[in-house]
């Protein structure tokens, strides 16, 4: 296998993985239209490829980036809306872990200008 072959098959496995792991989290979201849980996948999906990239450079251009602003802009679609599919993916991690579960939080903060914490 050459070393094109390779990456190409390592990149179809995490996109896989990267599938898998979409559905599990949001598989249990709901919103009061399917429309918007399908516009929510593709959102997912597009900043799931890019990962650390800003929307419009995630987006690629300005009619893609548009509809991602304005489905998180939408008062139909609320906090719970987004969150409420990855709670209970956790939820279901958490029980299905048997003993202790250590759970981390970055709390790290930088400051703002470049003359350091006050």
């Amino acid at each position: 296998m050459t070393k094109r072959q390779h990456a190409k098959t390592a990149s179809d496995t995490a996109l896989q993985c990267g599938d898998a792991w979409l559905d599990a989290e949001i598989g249990r979201s709901r919103f009061r239209d399917e429309r918007l849980g399908k516009r929510f996948r593709l959102v997912l999906e597009r900043l799931w490829s890019c990962i650390g990239q800003s929307i419009p450079m995630a987006f690629q251009d300005w009619c893609n980036t548009k509809a991602a602003y304005r489905f998180l802009s939408n008062p139909n679609v609320t906090e719970q809306d987004i969150l409420g599919g990855h709670f209970e993916a956790t939820r279901s991690h958490f029980t299905a872990t048997p003993g202790q579960v250590l759970e981390l939080q970055d709390t790290t903060s930088f400051p703002t200008n470049e003359s350091g914490p006050s």
